[in-house]
């Protein structure tokens, strides 16, 4: 198994989980070996350059990482500003960059190893940001929007090489990224076992948790009602996941 983003967070939780599964080997991909978390090098994977906008690093990890058969694309960047009136607006290029043509390089890279080694799954964890335009998460949303058909249109492709492509659809989590946020918030660990428990019966869209599922069905029963709520977040002075 490799995992993008592993040094904390949702990512550390793959790693720590898949191992306790017994996993025979997990690859924890970081952008700087040199500065790894205490808690994932406690976990005894094996450290892997991995930045998931460097074309190098990528392919370096697949050839380093030749015998993988599941790849968890977790790495992500929210910038955590506007996407039109903003003051930085070069932030919503890295969001695609990291969100989006991230997980689609190492879908690329990786799937001919997975298929060469009798085929396995690819795993891309998302965000409730990806079923509806999310405005205060900026370009956070629709490069997690994009993400969610890369899925679908990976999953096509490799289906006949014996890929199974599951996207997770992950609410308020316990990590750096949501530190901003009050209230309930997931244990990233409880999000890889939903993520993999999902991966194992084939899932092609899986709800991790509460918020994920909720938010699912405020958006069917009403899209607009639904939409306009996520845009009055934005003129918030605080966000809580209290209902």
């Amino acid at each position: 198994m490799v995992v993008t983003g592993a040094n904390r967070g949702i990512g550390l939780g793959f790693v720590q989980e898949a191992l306790a599964r017994g996993a025979a080997k997990v690859y924890a991909g970081v952008r700087d070996p040199d500065d790894v978390t205490d808690e994932l090098r406690a976990t005894g994977a094996d450290i892997v350059r991995l930045e998931v906008t460097s074309p190098d690093d990528i392919a370096a990890a697949a050839a380093s990482c030749a015998d993988a058969n599941v790849l968890i694309n977790n790495a992500g960047l929210h910038a955590n500003t506007r996407l039109v009136m903003t003051d930085d607006p070069d932030a919503a290029r890295r969001e695609m960059e990291v969100n989006y043509f991230g997980p689609l390089m190492t879908t690329r890279a990786f799937a001919p190893v997975i298929a060469g080694n009798g085929g396995g799954s690819i795993v891309n964890v998302l965000s409730v940001a990806a079923l509806a335009p999310t405005a205060f998460m900026g370009g956070y949303s629709p490069a997690k929007a994009a993400a969610l058909y890369l899925g679908g249109i990976a999953r096509a492709e490799l289906e006949p090489m014996g890929i199974s492509v599951t996207s997770l659809i992950v609410g308020s989590v316990d990590t750096r990224m949501a530190a901003h946020v009050d209230g309930k918030k997931e244990a990233p660990r409880d999000i890889a076992v939903a993520g993999l428990k999902a991966m194992e019966r084939g899932e092609w869209t899986a709800d991790t948790d509460k918020m994920a599922v909720e938010s699912r069905a405020r958006m069917a029963m009403d899209p607009v009602r639904y939409e306009r709520g996520l845009g009055k977040l934005l003129f918030m002075s605080e966000l809580s996941t209290k209902a």
